[in-house]
């Protein structure tokens, strides 16, 4: 008996390479472990977060430099740290790492990166040059430092709404508490 007439009909042809939609890098980027308000905050982070840093690049002579420095710092440093989260979110290193530390990871970074990113627009505005370059990186700024706040925000309701949710009634019994166990 022929080899090929007992396993044709148990095995199957190797797929090779995939081509449907989900093909090639796509395959391994998923968006669904987001809420869409928080997808959507999370882009706009990153977007404005890249568009200030471009912005301020953008900047060729300052006459009070510190704050252009610090705003420089602060959103290159904005802009990976959104990138790196959005990357851990939808990508498979999301599933090898503990979720708990990932929510409360972004809970943090979007809180402090909200504050000093809004801290840097402000130095920024008060030492910049009035250029177009400066004042659109402000404006970008402002609005990016807003978007992780408000990202912020939003974490933080959801955790209250868990919170509420994992909270017991308070139950007290009606009757003594000094019957025995076994009557």
């Amino acid at each position: 008996m022929e080899n090929g007439a007992v396993y044709r009909l148990t095995t199957e042809e190797d797929p090779g390479t995939a081509t449907g939609p989900r093909s090639g890098l796509a395959a391994y980027f998923f968006l669904g472990r987001l809420p869409w308000l928080r997808r959507v905050l999370k882009g706009l982070q990153l977007l404005l977060s890249l568009l200030a840093f471009i912005c301020e690049e953008v900047v060729s002579q300052c006459t009070l430099c510190g704050g252009l420095y610090f705003f420089e710092f602060v959103s290159c440093s904005a802009f990976l740290l959104s990138l790196l989260i959005l990357i851990v979110y939808c990508t498979p290193v999301y599933d090898m790492v503990d979720t708990a530390k990932v929510k409360a990871s972004d809970f943090y970074i979007a809180l402090g990166t909200g504050f000093v990113f809004l801290l840097a627009s402000i130095i920024f505005v008060s030492t910049h040059d009035r250029t177009s370059a400066e004042i659109a990186a402000i404006v970008f700024g402002f609005i990016a430092s807003f978007m992780f706040l408000l990202d912020f925000l939003t974490m933080f309701v959801e955790k209250l709404r868990e919170s509420r949710l994992r909270k017991p009634e308070n139950t007290t019994r009606a009757e003594a508490l000094t019957e025995p166990l076994n009557a």
